[in-house]
């Protein structure tokens, strides 16, 4: 095991942001003290945005039994303010930014931190193996279809790699210290995305992040339709809202949802006027159904199950656009925040 060989090992801090996560909590935090990582060479925080749940009184028990856990209060519940509360607090001079609906491997940490230092990173994660949310067929289909290339694009780390490369952004990464002291911590107006923003401007500051395909960690899909709905749109909304902080923008996969909804809700509103946007409605569906349609046919086929033909194309379907619907009221937020500060500023110009 890696951890027995490694010489000098850091000291680490394992930040994890949580809110009503009840159900998951337990399997976290065991996972990670299954880990071959020294226990002495950890701490580990779980920042809790005041749960309603039964998720603090868990907790409780795990920092009763190991001194190394503890508990804080974020009072603001977002993960960015979790995140930066974390950092702040922790001692260690790597710092791990793990999630509390995830399960992770028994060598994670120690592959994190060994490869941190191998390959002089900056941070480094691993890929996510997506488990279903419940034994039902939507269960297995949302499961599916968040890690397959039609549903998520490009996302490697969520369709895998065999070995490793450079990456825009990883999942629950593995941060030397300096990072946070050279670029700064997150960005605490991000409700989401704020993952993604950090590690642009890591990117942009000239810092490496690695992906490797032998890390990996098991994340639990949305169990019902009606939730990955919800889930996604929240989703789309921060994928584009973040732009009216951050001049950072993401990768382009994030945006062909929005196109692709903008594209279909223009071509149906100028059909009411004109018959050639019918025609091209009807070609943006017919093109998008050519690719959905043997995807779900394929997926079927490998898992042996018929029904996935019926399922995956209304999961897929609700991915893109719940995801491109949120992406277009994130820019409209932008539009009518924008247009009232232009009014009150011009409000106070007046009584001035």
């Amino acid at each position: 095991m890696i951890a027995k060989n490694m010489n000098n090992q850091p000291f680490v801090s394992i930040i994890i942001p949580c809110r009503n996560e009840g159900k998951f909590i337990v399997a976290c935090i065991e996972s990670i003290l299954e880990n071959d990582y020294p226990k002495d060479r950890m701490e580990i925080f779980v920042i809790d945005g005041m749960s309603t749940d039964h998720t603090r009184e868990t907790v409780r028990r795990f920092v009763k039994r190991y001194p190394f856990i503890f508990l804080l209060d974020n009072q603001h519940k977002h993960t960015a303010a979790a995140l930066n509360m974390g950092i702040k607090k922790s001692t260690g001079s790597v710092i791990m930014r793990l999630d509390a609906h995830t399960t992770y491997t028994a060598e994670y940490i120690s592959k994190c931190v060994y490869y941190l230092q191998k390959y002089n990173a900056d941070n480094v994660g691993g890929v996510i193996k997506t488990i279903p949310g419940s034994s039902t067929v939507i269960g297995k289909s949302i499961a599916i279809a968040l890690a397959h290339s039609f549903g998520i694009g490009n996302s490697k780390f969520r369709t895998g790699i065999k070995n490793y490369r450079e990456a825009d952004t990883v999942p629950f990464g593995c941060f030397k210290r300096e990072v946070f002291n050279n670029i700064g911590l997150f960005n605490k107006n991000l409700h989401r995305s704020q993952d993604m923003e950090f590690n642009l401007r890591l990117k942009k500051s000239g810092g490496k992040i690695l992906l490797f395909g032998d890390i990996s960690a098991n994340y639990y899909a949305d169990k019902t339709l009606l939730s990955f709905i919800k889930h996604n749109f929240q989703n789309g909304i921060w994928a584009t809202y973040p732009l009216k902080f951050t001049k950072q923008t993401l990768s382009a996969r994030h945006y062909i949802p929005c196109l692709f909804v903008s594209a279909i809700l223009l071509t149906l509103i100028l059909s009411m006027f004109s018959a050639v946007f019918k025609i091209i409605l009807l070609i943006i569906l017919a093109l998008y159904f050519t690719l959905l349609i043997p995807t779900a046919v394929q997926i079927s086929v490998k898992q042996k199950k018929p029904v996935f033909i019926l399922t995956m194309p209304i999961i897929f379907s609700s991915l893109h656009i719940s995801y491109g619907l949120g992406s277009i009221l994130g820019l409209i937020k932008i539009l009518l925040d924008t247009w009232n500060q232009e009014n009150n500023k011009n409000s106070s110009t007046m009584i001035s």
